[in-house]
């Protein structure tokens, strides 16, 4: 079984814990990482194999979708993403935040976040590039909120956790996807559909 590493992230350590994050990641591990929601597990999508990983470690569906975690609107349209003026819009006003947004990339969509927490957007920068990021938990089962959470959860797969303590949100994003200027709503989460409703009519 795979022994994980839990870094701390506080102020005076998290340069260092963050580059050994980097550092797994760029070699194909997974790193459970903090974010403004919940404790989430990541994966390096240019890292062969760590996509593969990631599923296995979820006991998840492979036809279920996993969101790409980004530190700038730069970096997400440089993956390749389409944002009409309405994802636009609600970036300005939900970006850094709890909002995933569901955009076309060629002819495939993908989700998208940007977190509001410096951990997490630490860990982006560094590795320069985003991240596959899903909950760090079993699926089926309630999110971590803590990285011990976490680690209990899937340890097994994981070599890195950057520790920053209890998750400040502890919700998952709401998920949503922009249809002809109109939003859909895929999942309800820390941003509630009547927030979304006073700027923009929403599809059931």
């Amino acid at each position: 079984m795979r022994q994980t590493r839990i870094l701390s992230v506080q102020p005076e350590n998290r340069a260092e814990s963050v580059r050994q994050a980097t550092d797994a990641l760029k070699r194909g591990s997974l790193v459970i990482v903090p974010t403004d929601t919940v404790y989430g597990v990541a994966a390096d999508p240019r890292a062969c194999g760590a996509e593969e990983r990631l599923f296995e470690a979820k006991g998840r569906d492979k036809t279920k979708p996993v969101a790409l975690l980004a530190a700038s609107l730069a970096d997400i349209e440089k993956y390749g993403a389409i944002l009409t003026e309405l994802d636009i819009r609600l970036a300005s006003m939900f970006w850094p935040g709890p909002l995933t947004l569901v955009l076309t990339v060629g002819e495939r969509t993908e989700g998208f976040r940007i977190p509001d927490f410096e951990p997490a957007l630490m860990l982006l920068r560094e590795v320069g590039n985003v991240l596959r990021v899903t909950s760090a938990n079993l699926s089926g089962q309630p999110p971590a909120l803590t990285a011990g959470d976490a680690v209990r959860a899937i340890g097994a797969f994981v070599a890195v956790a950057l520790d920053a303590g209890p998750s400040p949100g502890g919700t998952p994003s709401t998920v949503a996807r922009v249809e002809n200027e109109r939003l859909r709503i895929l999942r309800e989460g820390a941003i509630k559909r009547e927030t979304l409703e006073k700027e923009c009519r929403i599809v059931l």
